[in-house]
C-alpha cells in the first residue's frame, strides 16, 4: 500500500514547482480520475463518536481543499476520517483577484486570499446529491461577498444542503470577506446561531451544527463564544481558522502579503487556544483541533489538548497526499507509548 502514496507524494512534490492555485487543481482533478492513492486503515482505537456521528478516525481534512465537492469520496480514500468541503456560498462566487494563495517555503506555511471562491450551493448540492454516500462529509458554509443579509446566507446554506451531508460548519471566521469576522460578537453570533439551528430543526435534518472561529479573539471574545456554544447547546467548535498576525519568525518573502495564514507558524497558538477552550467548555462540546498539523505528533498534540477530533489541509501542501494515512497509522504507536487504550482517553490529557 505504501507504494502508490509515495508515488502521489512525489507527484505532489513535483508539482509545487507550479503556481500554487494551479497546483490545487491538478490535485483536486487527479483526484476526481479515481487514480489516487488508497489507504486501507482500520483500528478500533481510533473510533470516536462526537455530536453522535461515529468517526473511523479522529483525523479530518479541513474545509478550503476541496471547496465544490468534486471529490469528497477520493479524499476519504487518502485515510481521512471524515472530509469538509466548501466553504459553499448560496450564489457563486469568484472571490479576489489572482494571484490570491502564496507558498512559504522556509516556514512550511501559506498565505490565502481566496475570498470564499466557490461554485455556489446550486451546484454543490448536485454533486452531493451524485456521489455514492459512504464516509462522513460535512460542508463548510460562508457568506456571499456583496449579500444584504448574511446571516440569511446561513439559513440558505443549511436548507439547501439539509440531508446530503453530515454535519455543517457556520464559517465566520474568514478573514478574506470584509466585515465577516465582526459575526463573532456575542449579539451578532447569538442571533446567528439561533437561527442556523432553526433552520436546522425546520428541515428535521439532525445534523450536528459546528462553529469554526479565528484565533486572532480577544478575552472577551472568547468569553462570548464559550457562553453562546454553552447557553445554545452547540454540537461542536472548531479552533481555529487562519491567522492574520505575522510572526517575526517568518522568513519567506511572501510573508507580507494580505490575507490568512495557515500551515505550522499557527500550530502553537492555535493548539494553546484550543487547551483554553477545552477549559472552558470541553466537558460540554467537543472541541476540532485546526491549524498547522504537519506529522503525527502534531495530531496527537491536538488531541492531548482537548482536541476530539483533528483536521488539516496545509500539511499537505509540503508533505504529500500520504500525510492523512502516515498520521492515523501512527496514531496507535503515540497512544500506546502513553499508556492509552484509545483515542477516546486521551482527548484532553494534557490540556490543564
Amino acid at each position: 500500500m505504501r507504494a502508490p502514496f509515495f508515488a502521489a507524494d512525489l507527484a505532489a512534490r513535483a508539482a509545487t514547482t507550479l503556481d500554487p492555485e494551479t497546483a490545487h487543481r491538478l490535485t483536486i482533478r487527479m483526484l476526481k480520475t479515481g487514480l489516487g492513492p488508497k489507504a486501507c486503515i482500520s483500528d478500533q482505537r481510533l473510533h470516536v463518536t462526537v455530536a453522535g456521528i461515529e468517526f473511523p478516525n479522529p483525523l479530518g481534512l479541513a474545509a478550503g481543499f476541496d471547496k465544490d465537492a468534486e471529490a469528497p469520496n477520493q479524499a476519504l480514500d487518502l485515510g481521512f476520517g471524515f472530509i469538509e468541503v466548501g466553504a459553499v456560498t448560496p450564489r457563486p462566487q469568484f472571490g479576489n483577484p489572482r494571484p490570491r494563495v502564496f507558498r512559504l517555503w522556509k516556514d512550511g506555511a501559506v498565505i490565502n486570499r481566496y475570498g470564499f471562491n466557490n461554485d455556489g450551493l446550486e451546484r454543490v448540492a448536485r454533486r452531493l446529491k451524485r456521489r455514492r454516500r459512504r464516509g462522513v462529509v460535512g460542508v463548510n458554509l460562508g457568506a456571499n461577498k456583496d449579500s444584504d443579509d448574511r446571516i440569511a446566507d446561513y439559513e440558505i446554506g443549511v436548507r439547501g444542503l439539509a440531508g446530503l451531508v453530515d454535519f455543517f460548519t457556520v464559517n465566520i471566521s474568514s478573514p478574506n470577506t470584509p466585515g465577516l469576522r465582526a459575526l463573532q460578537g456575542k449579539s451578532a453570533l447569538v442571533e446567528l446561531m439561533t437561527r442556523v439551528l432553526a433552520a436546522r430543526n425546520d428541515v428535521a435534518d439532525g445534523a450536528p451544527v459546528f462553529l469554526k472561529i479565528a484565533p486572532d479573539i480577544t478575552d472577551e471574545d472568547k468569553a462570548d463564544i464559550a457562553e453562546t456554544v454553552r447557553s445554545l447547546s452547540l454540537d461542536g467548535l472548531i479552533v481555529s481558522n487562519t491567522t492574520i498576525a505575522r510572526p517575526q519568525s517568518l522568513e519567506s518573502a511572501y510573508a507580507a502579503q494580505a490575507g490568512g495564514l495557515s500551515g505550522k507558524p499557527l500550530m502553537a497558538p492555535s493548539t494553546e487556544l484550543l487547551r483554553e477552550f477545552y477549559g472552558r467548555i470541553g466537558a460540554h462540546t467537543p472541541l476540532i483541533g485546526v491549524g498547522g498539523v504537519s506529522s503525527p505528533r502534531d495530531a496527537y498534540e491536538k488531541i492531548l489538548a482537548g482536541a476530539s477530533l483533528v483536521q488539516l489541509y496545509t500539511g499537505m501542501v509540503y508533505e504529500g497526499p500520504g500525510l492523512p494515512a502516515r498520521i492515523v497509522r501512527a496514531l496507535p504507536k503515540l497512544l500506546e507509548a502513553d499508556g492509552y487504550s484509545t483515542v477516546i482517553d486521551a482527548i484532553g490529557a494534557k490540556a490543564g
